[in-house]
């Protein structure tokens, strides 16, 4: 005999105690309950996603924020991260380039023009050297002069001269993704400390530039290391979380990974939202390999409120025009540049 407490230990009391913990009271889940969330069986993840939308939409709103990125220093990097195929000390196929100024500002006007109101500048390096600072200090003023967007950078790790530096230029937001739980980072990168990129970013929020720091998922962290990782953020307090889910990369370490299973990837987005209720929580880079494009859909409505547009560093994306039509078909309307000044 199947009794109401037997029926309820699948998941329902969970969802409950989430639903008046996160959705009436907007405080995140705790690392325990996000670790439970992770657990959830397949019947119940629609469920998860209803709530996840309900949560993102109380707390942060309907509108979609979109972004572009480009590339201005493109491999050769020194750094060993597992993922990556930038780096110079794998047998990957990128090889070291920079983009000069007229790209990059071409790059920003036409990512604009896609109705965009973010355009992020990233460089594989540890960390920026005078050359690529004065490459920014060019390339900002220069498409501060062409367009108006908000301009980001993502630069590798910091000194708190370069952070005021880049805070005086008027970069609006600094990316520095922590990758992965505190515990697993020795896993995934060796060259430098999970602790030195904490660094950067608290410099940067003390300097008053929003935080952007997100992670990849699916390079063989556990369920436990997933949800150590959400709580890690939920610390932080990130104005914006890019997900990204591991494509893996030829020539890498991580090169035989598999490819998450589409359902984690949906259960990790929604206990990511549970867990930040009021962050950006953004799709990145592997969405289209992981999720395809019922998943995207799905995954806009169980807490998604970001997306970037276009290709990604070294891997590509799908057409804006893509996402865009999307957006309008969820009836999901694109951040306005005017709300985010």
């Amino acid at each position: 005999m199947t009794t109401t407490s037997d029926r309820r230990d699948d998941g329902a009391d969970l969802l409950d105690a989430a639903r008046l913990r996160v959705l009436d009271g907007g405080r995140g889940l705790p690392v325990g309950a996000v670790r439970a969330v992770l657990d959830l069986p397949d019947h119940r993840l629609d469920a998860l996603l209803e709530l996840a939308h309900e949560v993102r939409m109380r707390w942060c709103g309907p509108e979609v924020e979109v972004e572009g990125i480009v590339s201005v220093k493109t491999g050769g990097c020194p750094e060993d991260c597992h993922f990556c195929s930038q780096s110079g000390l794998f047998e990957s196929p990128v090889r070291s380039a920079w983009l000069d100024v007229p790209s990059l500002v071409r790059a920003a006007v036409e990512t604009a023009a896609t109705g965009a109101t973010e355009f992020c500048i990233v460089a594989a390096v540890r960390g920026p050297d005078e050359r690529l600072m004065r490459q920014l200090r060019e390339g900002v003023a220069a498409i501060k002069d062409a367009t108006d967007i908000n301009v980001a950078a993502s630069l590798g790790m910091l000194t708190q001269e370069q952070v005021d530096e880049l805070a005086g230029m008027g970069v609006h937001r600094y990316n520095h993704n922590l990758e992965t739980a505190r515990s697993y980072f020795p896993q995934v990168v060796t060259t430098h400390s999970w602790e030195e990129r904490w660094a950067t970013l608290t410099m940067v929020r003390d300097a008053g530039m929003e935080v952007c720091c997100g992670g990849i998922i699916g390079m063989g962290e556990s369920l436990d290391q997933r949800a150590e990782f959400a709580a890690q953020l939920g610390e932080l307090e990130p104005d914006e979380v890019p997900l990204n889910f591991l494509n893996p990369r030829p020539g890498t370490p991580f090169g035989e990974l598999p490819v998450m299973d589409g359902k984690d990837a949906l259960r990790t987005i929604a206990a990511f939202r549970l867990a930040l209720p009021r962050t950006v929580l953004r799709y990145a880079g592997g969405r289209e390999i992981t999720l395809g494009d019922l998943g995207t859909r799905a995954g806009l409505l169980g807490g998604i409120n970001a997306v970037i547009v276009g290709n990604y560093l070294t891997t590509l994306g799908r057409p804006p025009e893509a996402d865009l039509v999307l957006l309008d078909d969820l009836a999901m309307p694109v951040k306005a540049l005017s709300s985010t000044l």
